[in-house]
């Protein structure tokens, strides 16, 4: 699976991109030396990549993120370091992008490094079976306010559709159609299905490009 140096995680609200951005990096750190991961979301700081900490560090994963994270204390900042992480060129970044447009916000500060580097990935993480995003023309819409707020365009979509621990490989299959018809409506591919590693031998074939996830220790 190709990727770019810098690789940006978008979604609604509960979409699941922060698992897979957490997965995602440590998927890169088997090809790259140096792997940052920056937290921004400034919307729901409670979970976000830090209850993956302990994992991220065994790994060698550098972490950045809110010094609240993982706290009640509900302060929407970043810390410094986070308004430098696309400075080391040497480093793969992922960065975690709050839910929604407000969330997409905090991404206003780094729009003119990654323009001018260009050598980035946007990924909006769709998942039909959360609330608000139940088929493609909704996903499409929040796609679109997420992109106006963070000023930059998202390249690919990740099907993320699923029910937690409850997800069967017919669960997945059934998403197949509205990502289908969400890569329609935006013109973008699909990068990658996320499917449970408990899963991933179930399928033959069915699905490309098959990501596999460990599930969220802490689920919100």
């Amino acid at each position: 699976m190709n990727n770019k140096r810098v690789t940006l995680f978008a979604g609604h609200y509960g979409s699941g991109k922060t698992n897979i951005a957490v997965n995602y990096a440590l998927h890169l750190k088997e090809k790259y030396e140096k792997v940052v991961i920056t937290d921004l979301d400034i919307v729901n700081p409670y979970f976000r990549t830090a209850d993956s900490i302990d994992e991220l560090t065994k790994a060698g994963i550098k972490l950045i993120s809110s010094e609240f994270a993982n706290s009640n204390v509900d302060l929407p900042a970043l810390p410094q370091e986070a308004y430098t992480v696309l400075d080391d060129k040497s480093a793969v970044a992922i960065l975690d992008i709050g839910g929604d447009d407000r969330g997409a916000y905090a991404l206003g500060r780094y729009e003119t490094a990654i323009r001018e580097e260009n050598d980035y990935e946007m990924l909006f993480v769709f998942n039909m079976y959360r609330p608000l995003t139940p088929d493609a023309m909704s996903a499409f819409e929040v796609m679109k306010e997420i992109e106006l707020a963070g000023k930059i365009k998202f390249t690919a979509i990740v099907n993320n559709s699923n029910l937690g621990v409850l997800t069967t490989k017919e669960d997945v299959i059934a998403s197949q159609e509205s990502a289908n018809e969400l890569s329609r409506l935006s013109g973008l591919p699909i990068k990658m299905t996320t499917v449970s590693e408990s899963l991933v031998n179930s399928f033959n074939g069915e699905i490309d490009n098959i990501f596999p996830l460990k599930l969220q220790k802490k689920i919100v």
